[in-house]
């Protein structure tokens, strides 16, 4: 048996594990948590908060949360590409340093395996980062992990290099303004007609980017649902709520937040108190 089939099957049987040991009075989101410990996971709930934002992580529709030193994500092996990439954007962490560009790497943390690179290689697709090395210039560890490719989406290059980079390079202002954000990114894995490579790596339509200023005293959102599409059009034309986020891609992005704040800045989706 191919060694990516065994790893397809034994995270089907974790996560089955789980939902029967829930009915049984277990909670499965503990019980994932810790099998990914014991099974050479990076990260565990005794740890201190990572520079990911750990305490503001959405919840996970695949059971495959993945934790490294500058991000953190929860893989969709039926996609073979994270459902979402969530990081801490500090503001100390807009370095300068130019960091060797290093290859793309298959992701050992992730159980069933993540794409392997050359699903990408002539299919007319960037490896397109959810977290960008650019964020994570902090450290060369950091910004060799953003290479990894279950941080990867495959992106147009005119949008790779287009509306996204300009995206990212505001998310970045943000950060230096309000003295650091919290970011969680990628793609909506659903009605996906066009895949890539040998392992068929999902094409998404859509990208989507939420921001979270959470320094202040009162925290405010901004989030993001762009076509898979060049466009000059500005950002602001872009902006939607999270709340129309979580129907569209199934994730619940602020859980752990109290409901009262949780509530209000999610169906918040104007964009005058953000600075453009």
């Amino acid at each position: 048996m191919r060694k990516k089939t065994w790893y397809t099957l034994l995270a089907l049987l974790v996560v089955a594990a789980g939902y029967w040991l829930e009915t049984k009075g277990v909670d499965r989101e503990s019980y994932l948590e810790q099998l990914h410990v014991d099974w050479g996971g990076n990260t565990s709930k005794n740890d201190t908060i990572y520079q990911d934002g750990s305490h503001f992580l959405p919840s996970s529709t695949t059971g495959q949360i993945i934790h490294h030193k500058g991000y953190s994500l929860s893989y969709s092996e039926p996609h073979e590409q994270a459902e979402w990439v969530a990081y801490k954007l500090e503001k100390e962490h807009l370095s300068g340093v130019d960091y060797k560009r290093p290859y793309f790497e298959m992701d050992d943390a992730v159980i069933s395996g993540s794409a392997h690179w050359r699903n990408y290689k002539d299919s007319g697709y960037d490896r397109g980062h959810l977290c960008p090395a650019a964020d994570r210039k902090f450290s060369k560890e950091a910004f060799t992990e953003t290479f990894l490719t279950s941080n990867v989406s495959p992106q147009e290059h005119q949008f790779n290099s287009g509306i996204w980079n300009r995206l990212e390079q505001k998310v970045r202002f943000w950060a230096s303004r309000y003295d650091g954000v919290y970011v969680v990114t990628g793609g909506i894995l659903k009605e996906i007609d066009i895949t890539i490579g040998e392992e068929q790596v999902a094409v998404p339509k859509q990208f989507y980017k939420i921001v979270l200023d959470y320094n202040s005293g009162n925290p405010k959102v901004i989030a993001f649902l762009i076509p898979h599409e060049e466009s000059d059009k500005p950002l602001y034309d872009f902006v939607v709520s999270v709340d129309s986020l979580e129907v569209i891609s199934g994730i619940d992005f602020f859980s752990s937040m109290d409901d009262d704040v949780e509530n209000r800045i999610e169906a918040f989706e104007k964009w005058e108190n953000w600075h453009f």
